[in-house]
């Protein structure tokens, strides 16, 4: 027992050590545990360039590749439900409008009646009701009177409304001439309509614009009418105090100007995106260069303003911005009346200082300065990495220029909202045989036809969106189609139209070019509202898109 009893010690000091070790290697392991739960995020998957490239543009060294692209914008979206929308007028609500109006009483002798009277109500219920027969793509929204038209049976009537395929609220306008006859039990019945904006006596009164003269005895008419609905004027902050009480997040100007469209509005919705995030007004530039891909003079063209080409309106209902020149003058002007209370400003000299460092900075101005060589100088380099998981882009925010769709609208009702299309891509990617070795051939005339008359029914309106510069190369399609191209619409961006003044009143009085990047929009826009779109890459060749082995 004495023997036993003196091992003792030595086998609990054993036990107490191989305790103690367990035990360190649990609280070790719980330790490294909670730092790996603390610290790690899972992977997002659109936190890589790479998956940024195969998505939404293409990405090559940190910059982009050269796309004539349009990127979808925030009213293309098919999710998006007009929040502001007015109603739609559809058979029920005529019905309603219908069984409001008093004393039907029936004419007995309605063929010996030659004068209509278009006020009566009861005219514009047959109006609406052959609309809502004739334009199934158009969401009908408000109908002013009609009013007398040119002969005895005829009535002009205006009205507004939206295409189906737009998701936007924005409203558009037209007019048209009707004539008006008798049905059963002289009920009155639409016997025809005329074309878009036909109907001149129910236009809007036009609104002259002041304007420089062009010398001489010539006469400029004034624009139809004025779309009284926008209203892309520069915000004004106001007081002094107003302005010292914002909080802003200001970019210099970096790498991305002069670079295409779509690297500019990746770099754009990321800025954006981080003074959301931030909660503070973003300083916006409104000069764009636009790059020489889309410039007739084949080179950088600076001073282009951001409201010819999107909504500057939209952006400013959405979103918390001030434009440049106002926000440095009202910077200035304090500074300049408070020597000893200056503006705080935080300097951040790279895009590497992340916006999550700088969520709890209490700096009236964050000022993000764009200083380095490129590629380390592009504002879309905020939003890489880390910063992805955080900093949502919103393209809602940005919508097409309401003024270019105004023409996308024009061209499309000239058609009767009843037309088929054809995006033909040819340009430097048709002259690349070894990415594209069949795109010159696939999109030849004679190709064009045979394939075309496949898809599309002989003598519809055939619209073709394309980058080929010579008018005449469609011509063979002429003798099976009726055939309509972007240049068959001049006269809308021409020194008479309303966009000619409206952009012209936006650039200080000097004219706008009516550029490449606009016409590409304005085809974009056209082709999305076709009844049948045809497809270069997915209908008229097996080429791939992005050259080939890329399919």
């Amino acid at each position: 027992m004495r023997e036993l009893s003196s091992t003792d010690p030595i086998g609990q000091n054993i036990i107490k050590l191989v305790s103690n070790v367990c035990f360190s290697v649990f609280v070790f392991s719980v330790l490294i545990f909670t730092v790996i739960a603390i610290t790690y995020q899972p992977p997002d998957p659109w936190e890589s360039s790479r998956a940024l490239t195969k998505v939404f543009t293409d990405v090559e060294n940190a910059t982009f590749k050269t796309d004539t692209s349009v990127l979808k914008t925030g009213e293309d979206d098919p999710t998006a439900a007009p929040a502001l929308a007015p109603s739609a007028i559809t058979e029920a609500t005529i019905e309603i409008s219908e069984n409001r109006i008093e004393n039907k009483t029936v004419v007995s002798e309605c063929s010996e009646m030659t004068a209509v009277n278009c006020s009566d109500p009861r005219v514009l219920i047959a109006i609406e009701r052959f609309n809502l027969r004739v334009f199934k793509t158009i969401v009908f929204l408000e109908y002013q009177t009609p009013v007398n038209g040119s002969r005895l049976d005829e009535c002009d009537v205006s009205w507004r409304f939206r295409n189906k395929k737009e998701k936007s609220w924005r409203k558009y306008r037209d007019f048209r001439r009707f004539k008006i006859g008798y049905g059963v039990n002289c009920t009155y019945k639409v016997m025809n309509a005329k074309g878009w904006h036909s109907g001149i006596n129910a236009r809007r009164p036009r609104v002259r614009v002041n304007g420089t003269r062009s010398g001489g005895n010539a006469k400029v008419a004034p624009p139809p009418f004025r779309d009284d609905e926008i209203n892309d004027t520069i915000p004004v902050l106001g007081s002094g105090n107003d302005f010292r009480k914002g909080k802003y997040l200001y970019y210099s100007r970096g790498g991305d100007y002069c670079k295409g469209m779509n690297h500019y509005l990746w770099s754009f919705l990321c800025a954006l995106g981080e003074a959301q995030y931030l909660n503070r007004t973003f300083v916006m530039d409104l000069s764009i260069c636009l790059s020489a891909t889309h410039t007739a003079s084949k080179k950088d063209e600076e001073g282009k303003d951001f409201r010819f080409y999107y909504d500057f309106e939209h952006l400013k209902e959405v979103s918390e911005i001030v434009e440049e020149g106002e926000f440095l003058k009202d910077w200035k002007k304090w500074d300049n009346t408070h020597k000893k209370k200056k503006i705080p400003v935080r300097k951040v000299p790279s895009y590497k200082v992340t916006p999550m460092q700088l969520k709890k900075d209490k700096s009236t101005i964050i000022w993000r300065q764009f200083d380095a060589p490129e590629p380390e100088n592009y504002w879309y380099r905020v939003c890489e990495g880390q910063a992805a998981n955080y900093i949502q882009r919103p393209w809602h925010a940005l919508w097409k220029s309401k003024r270019l769709m105004n023409i996308v609208s024009e061209i499309s009702g000239q058609m009767d909202w009843d037309f088929d299309a054809v995006h033909v891509v040819r340009g430097e990617k048709a002259q690349n045989k070894e990415l594209w070795p069949h795109l010159d051939a696939d999109t030849w005339p004679d190709a064009l036809v045979t394939k075309l008359q496949g898809i599309v029914q002989p003598w519809r309106n055939l619209y073709i969106a394309t980058n080929e510069p010579f008018y005449y190369y469609f011509d063979k399609l002429r003798s099976h189609y009726k055939v309509h191209l972007l240049d068959d619409y001049k006269e809308l961006w021409g020194n008479t139209s309303e966009w000619y003044n409206e952009t012209s009143l936006l650039n200080g009085g000097r004219p706008v070019d009516f550029d490449g990047y606009m016409r590409v929009e304005v085809d974009t826009e056209v082709l999305y509202r076709a009844k049948t779109r045809v497809e270069t890459f997915y209908n008229l060749t097996s080429d791939c898109k992005d050259g080939i082995n890329t399919c």
